[in-house]
């Protein structure tokens, strides 16, 4: 029989210990993986650091853009086409005209200043935008699937984002890696990414450097600076290239040197899950 104590005989615990004896800390319950999609936010809020002010989409741009924010961009000014500057919403907003985004801005100006002073004359470092379509030359799609007269799928639509693609002085779009996004031709061109190739934007008169970056759940493509072609240069923890380049509709070129993406810190995994939950 165990010894006793001032208090009495000992007790066994519930989980067949006695209770003066040690008792061992149950193990911490391991954190899920991340998964693609949180892989794809924080390579995309990454892209942001050092950057000052950025223009952003609805949907996956606004996620990273905000987790940017919180990270490692926490003086950037985020800008919606609602006219808010500098908004610092706590969760991801549903749509532009969302309440947190003028609640939490440090001004709201009209839809008209936000185009005509801050984006068009290129005052706005970066834009961040999504799609339905993109093709190689990152041309994107956010109009209708199918022909436009009679679409299978009829899209948002435009909304700021040609005006964001022509003008910002660098474009980042975050989009899932899938057949259906990357596509060899687009059903309808929404915004100008490198129209066709080499001197196409300068041809345009379109003052931005256009798409730099295009981040998915596999990896970072960003444009051949001969072609102007998407070539993929990152590829993320997990994930194959052969994957990559299975889901695209064109023959997807590979960088020769090849990098991995840093897997997401606790941090940053720790700030994604406060904005989503």
């Amino acid at each position: 029989m165990k010894g006793s104590n001032s208090h009495g005989p000992d007790r066994p615990r519930s989980d067949g210990s006695w209770s003066d004896e040690p008792r061992l800390d149950a193990p911490e319950r391991a954190e899920p993986a991340p998964s693609a999609e949180d892989m794809m936010t924080v390579a995309a809020s990454r892209a942001l650091a050092g950057r000052r002010t950025c223009f952003v989409g609805i949907g996956l741009p606004s996620l990273a853009a905000n987790l940017a924010r919180a990270t490692c961009a926490p003086g950037i000014v985020l800008i919606y086409e609602s006219g808010t500057i500098g908004s610092k919403p706590d969760r991801p907003p549903l749509s532009i005209g969302d309440g947190s985004l003028a609640e939490t801005a440090d001004t709201v100006v009209s839809s008209a200043e936000i185009f005509n002073y801050w984006l068009q004359p290129g005052r706005i470092d970066v834009g961040f935008l999504g799609a339905a379509q993109l093709d190689r030359f990152a041309n994107l799609n956010t109009t209708v699937i199918g022909d436009y007269r009679r679409p299978k799928v009829r899209l948002p639509g435009a909304g700021g984002a040609p005006e964001i693609a022509a003008s910002c002085k660098e474009t980042i779009v975050v989009v899932r890696h899938t057949p259906r996004i990357f596509v060899d031709r687009l059903d309808f061109t929404t915004s100008v990414g490198h129209g066709d190739g080499p001197g196409a934007r300068e041809r345009l008169g379109l003052r931005g450097a256009g798409p730099v970056r295009i981040i998915t759940d596999l990896g970072v493509l960003e444009p051949d600076p001969g072609t102007r072609e998407l070539v993929l240069v990152n590829v993320h923890p997990g994930a194959r290239v052969e994957d990559a380049v299975a889901r695209t509709g064109w023959p997807l070129r590979v960088a020769p040197d090849l990098a991995a993406t840093e897997p997401p810190t606790a941090a940053e995994l720790d700030a994604l899950r406060a904005l989503t939950s």
